[in-house]
């Protein structure tokens, strides 16, 4: 008994004595960042941005693989199953890690217990939008016309589980209305429909709708946060336009697989932050409409609460809307 103590803390000091040696060693080959959506949308968007600035961090490359499907839960499950050593990482968000609680009964991993985070990334603004025909031209009539016209009313998304969708849910629970969901392949036909007068609102992140409030082909009633976007800055907020209990955050975070050594984590964190500090990163992300996180949540500790608060917060909403998807 007592020899196989004695291997069992030979073994352990083994491992111990190896997990600096990885962390200076690593990375020893290119990184693998998996994006758990289509190529072209915001998240892949950001992600490219940072994962070019981490990887002369690094000193290796980072390249991108798309594994879009069921939501992004489909590359979420991918990372589950990746050898835990820093060489595969991913950007999920907050349908792949918050909604996807209680949008997915069988979901095949758990946001928090299966992964080790690195550090939120960045938030996105969302912004209310309408049709340019529209009646109300702001939020309060907007939230007075959503009520008197519930059954007939359509809300326009990208898709069960998608921030459009979501977001918008959050919107209608706090209005206490469920009126008509439209869903589509993803926020550009939604949005071509939107500009056609086909769909009434849509509920999505500025990355994706600022060109057409710039251009005057849709309506912006607000944006749901405290302050006002870069991007839009005549767009009011929801609590100046008279909605301040809607203020929802959309993000995104990077994460490992569970088990990473924490000697990795810390410099996949330090190369992320690098990238954050970096002005052009910066200035492309905000000129994109995205905010850089605050000092600590771009932390692993901070994301894992983060991640555990935006479970809490987005399972009741989703619950008492009576969705599931199926993955």
């Amino acid at each position: 008994m007592q020899k196989r103590h004695l291997l069992v803390a030979a073994a352990a000091a083994l491992v111990a004595g190896m997990l600096p040696a990885a962390a200076q060693t690593f990375p020893s080959r290119p990184v693998t960042m998996i994006i758990p959506f289509a190529a072209g949308g915001p998240t892949d968007v950001v992600a490219r941005i940072v994962a070019e600035s981490m990887s002369k961090a690094l000193g290796q490359a980072i390249v991108i693989e798309n594994v879009a499907g069921a939501g992004g839960t489909t590359g979420s499950t991918r990372l589950t199953t990746a050898q835990p050593d820093g060489h595969t990482i991913m950007i999920g968000h907050t349908g792949t890690h918050a909604a996807s609680v209680a949008l997915y009964p069988n979901l095949r991993y758990h946001p928090v217990n299966d992964f080790s985070p690195i550090g939120l990334v960045n938030t996105n603004a969302i912004l209310l939008t309408a049709k340019k025909t529209l009646p109300p031209n702001n939020l309060t009539e907007f939230v007075a016309w959503l009520k008197a016209n519930e059954r007939t009313a359509n809300n326009a998304h990208a898709g069960i589980g998608s921030v459009s969708h979501t977001t918008c849910l959050l919107l209608h629970a706090i209005i206490g209305v469920k009126p008509q969901s439209v869903p589509y392949r993803g926020t550009g036909p939604a949005m071509n429909d939107l500009v056609a007068g086909q769909v009434d609102y849509l509920c999505d992140q500025v990355v994706n709708v600022a060109p057409q409030v710039r251009a005057g082909t849709i309506k912006a009633f607000a944006v749901a946060q405290q302050s006002r976007n870069a991007a839009l800055p005549d767009v009011p907020t929801t609590t100046e336009a008279g909605l301040p209990a809607y203020q929802v955050v959309v993000w995104n975070a990077m994460l490992a697989p569970k088990g990473t050594p924490e000697p990795v984590i810390a410099k996949l964190n330090e190369a992320l932050r690098a990238a954050l500090a970096d002005p052009n990163v910066k200035a492309r992300l905000t000129e994109l409409g995205a905010d850089l996180p605050e000092a600590s949540l771009a932390t692993p500790a901070g994301l894992r609460a983060f991640i555990e608060a935006e479970i809490a917060k987005w399972t009741p909403v989703i619950r008492a809307a009576g969705v599931t998807a199926s993955n």
